[in-house]
């Protein structure tokens, strides 16, 4: 068999160097994305909330169990509330009571001031002619018109008037005195209110209520058990504030700064592309964590990064999520996605 010469031999030898050459090139560029984007990956992670109660008390009911996703306002857990009920319930009496005497205090004394006035003046017209009278009477019995006895009862008469105007007098004193006693019933009646409403919220803070969206991380305490004022009660994970938590490597963290614009991609939306903002940057580099890259990255120094999500109303990611990430610090470079 011939063998093949030797200007075939080179030119083969050749190609194989020029094929390999690029095979070496691809595999260099396959992970590299063009100038102007940083692509780093992590996992999704969230601001932790603890939910605790302002009031100390025994857990009557816990609603919800670990992994559970909660809305904004949901009750979680409620404490025993026998004493307060009861107390809320005599404060809803007080007040009851106190609005029903406002209400025939505020329809009687416009009457009452009235009436009386009108009595006092039929008082007054009276006792003015008792007075008339028991003069006319002394007059005739000057004269021997009338006998003395006569003459004393129109006397008596007038002093009997001259009182009652007296009494009547009085009694528009009394009356005008209506309005005093209707503000003392407002008065009474708004103390009693604000009892009432602080009584109501004491109770409305024995029920416990998740103050954001989010998932139960953890159940710290069970029904049954007594809870201090303040303790903490569940660990929430706040869904509108999720962010991924990144790893750049150390030749490329001086392109990164706070603010520009990132985009995640999770593997359960490959079309989707989420939008998030650099919101902090480590300021010492450290060893990339075992869960994020392979073996040999492992031995590379990065910084964390922290891009916080922008949008998750629709609450497609959750805490847990391995993500890539495309951080842009050029802004004339069209967005691509991540090459691992």
């Amino acid at each position: 068999m011939a063998r093949p010469s030797r200007p075939l031999l080179i030119a083969l030898l050749l190609s194989l160097a020029m094929l390999a050459a690029a095979g070496l090139y691809w595999r260099a560029q396959r992970g590299k994305l063009p100038e102007g984007l940083v692509q780093a990956n992590g996992r999704i992670e969230g601001d932790h909330v603890l939910v605790s109660g302002k009031f100390a008390g025994k857990l009557a009911r816990v609603l919800v169990r670990e992994g559970d996703s909660v809305s904004a306002g949901q009750v979680l857990a409620e404490l025993d509330d026998s004493q307060i009920r009861a107390k809320v319930a005599q404060a809803e009496a007080s007040v009851a009571a106190l609005q029903a005497q406002l209400k025939v205090a505020e329809q009687q004394v416009p009457l009452a001031v009235a009436s009386a006035r009108a009595a006092r003046e039929r008082a007054a017209a009276a006792s003015a002619q008792a007075a008339r009278d028991a003069e006319r009477f002394d007059a005739l019995l000057e004269r021997g018109s009338v006998d003395r006895r006569r003459s004393e009862q129109m006397r008596l008469a007038a002093t009997a008037a001259a009182t009652q105007l007296t009494q009547a007098e009085q009694q528009v004193r009394e009356a005008k005195l209506g309005p005093d006693r209707v503000a003392a019933l407002r008065a009474q009646l708004g103390q009693a209110e604000a009892g009432l409403a602080e009584a109501r919220a004491v109770h409305n803070d024995l029920t416990l209520r998740a103050p954001s969206p989010g998932v139960v991380v953890s159940k710290l305490k069970q029904a049954g058990e007594t809870v201090a004022a303040g303790a903490p009660v569940f660990d929430l994970v706040d869904l509108d504030r999720l962010y991924l938590k990144a790893y750049i490597p150390e030749n490329l963290i001086g392109k990164v700064r706070l603010g520009q614009p990132a985009r995640l991609y999770v593997d359960a939306f490959p079309d989707a592309a989420f939008a998030a903002q650099v919101a902090t940057i480590a300021s010492r580099a450290e060893f990339t964590p075992k869960e994020v890259q392979t073996a040999d990255e492992r031995v590379k120094l990065v910084y964390a990064v922290r891009l916080n999500l922008s949008d998750n109303r629709e609450r497609k990611l959750s805490p847990g999520l391995p993500a890539d990430a495309v951080i842009r610090w050029d802004s004339a470079v069209d967005w691509q996605k991540p090459r691992w």
